[in-house]
C-alpha cells in the first residue's frame, strides 16, 4: 500500500560500500585526469586513497583523511567542469560498481511505496547524479563552498556522523516521514546516528564495530558481494589490482601501489 503524504515512509541509504563498492568521491579520478583536473601523480595518490578506503574499516580517522584528501585535491577546480565530467562519465564509472543486491533492495522499497533517500558524506556533485541513476527521490550530501565558480577547499555542509541524523530529522519534518517506521542502511559505525534515528536500521557489509553492534541489537545484516569480477582463488593483491585497473589505473601502476602499501605496512609492523 502506498504511503500518504502525512504518513510517508522513507528508506535512507548510505552510498559508499552500501550501494556502490567504492568511494564515490574518488570514483571519477580517471575522468578528472582525462579532463585535465588532475596530474598523473595526483591520480596515483587518489588510487592509493581509493585502495585504503576499500580495504580499511571506515572509522572517524580514515573518513577524515579521505575528506581532507578530496577537499585538498579539488581546491581551485572549476565546479561547472566537475559537474560536466561527472554527468558525461556517470554510466561507465558508477553503474558497474552498484551492488545488484542493493539495487534490488531499493526497488523493493520503491514497490512498497517508500521514498528512497540517498544520504552521503561525498560531494553533492557526485551524489546527486548517482541518485538520479538509482531513482532516488531525495539526496543529501556534503557541499563544498564555491567562490567565483571554483571550489575554495572549505565545506558549507559536511554530511557525516550526527549531521546525517540532523538532515534526516529535517527531511522528516519537511516531507512528513515517520522516522519510527522508516528504514536506514549503512556499512560504517560512523553512521550509528543515522541508523539509530529510524525504527528499522540494517547494516550492509558492516565494519567490525558496526557488525558487533548490529548483532548485539538484533539488527538485520546484509553481506553484498563485490560486483567486480574476481576468481574465487584470487589473492587479495590480485583482487586489489583488478579493482584499481577498473578505476582506470594501469596494471603496472596498480601492482606498484599494492607493493608500496604492503611495504609500508610491513615497515610499520617492524618498527612497532
Amino acid at each position: 500500500m502506498t504511503s500518504t503524504p502525512s504518513d510517508r515512509i522513507a528508506a535512507f541509504f548510505d552510498l559508499d560500500k552500501t550501494v556502490i563498492a567504492r568511494s564515490s568521491a574518488l570514483a571519477f579520478t580517471r575522468p578528472f585526469f582525462d579532463g585535465g583536473l588532475l596530474t598523473r601523480r595526483a591520480m596515483l595518490r587518489s588510487a592509493v586513497a581509493q585502495l585504503q578506503f576499500l580495504l580499511a574499516s571506515t572509522g572517524d580517522d580514515q573518513v577524515e583523511r579521505l575528506r581532507k584528501h578530496v577537499t585538498d585535491m579539488c581546491t581551485g577546480w572549476d565546479a561547472g567542469l566537475v559537474r560536466e565530467i561527472v554527468s558525461e562519465t556517470l554510466e561507465e564509472v558508477v553503474r558497474p560498481a552498484i551492488f545488484s543486491e542493493a539495487a534490488a533492495l531499493i526497488e523493493q522499497h520503491r514497490r512498497a511505496g517508500h521514498e528512497i533517500v540517498l544520504i552521503s558524506a561525498s560531494g553533492i556533485e557526485m551524489v546527486e547524479p548517482i541518485g538520479r541513476l538509482l531513482g532516488a527521490d531525495v539526496v543529501r550530501a556534503s557541499i563544498m563552498r564555491v567562490v567565483d565558480g571554483r571550489y575554495s577547499g572549505e565545506l558549507e555542509f559536511y554530511c557525516f556522523g550526527e549531521a546525517k541524523a540532523i538532515a534526516m530529522r529535517s527531511l522528516a519534518d519537511e516531507r512528513g516521514y515517520r522516522l519510527d517506521e522508516c528504514y536506514a542502511y549503512s556499512d560504517s559505525s560512523t553512521d550509528l546516528p543515522m541508523l539509530t534515528a529510524v525504527g528499522h536500521p540494517a547494516v550492509v557489509n558492516p565494519d567490525r564495530a558496526l557488525r558487533r553492534h548490529a548483532t548485539e541489537n538484533g539488527w538485520e545484516i546484509f553481506d553484498f558481494p563485490n560486483p567486480l569480477p574476481a576468481s574465487p582463488w584470487s589473492s587479495k593483491a590480485t583482487v586489489t589490482r583488478t579493482a584499481l585497473c577498473a578505476t582506470g589505473i594501469g596494471a603496472a601502476a596498480a601492482a606498484a601501489i599494492v607493493y608500496q602499501l604492503r611495504h609500508s605496512k610491513n615497515a610499520r609492523s617492524e618498527a612497532a
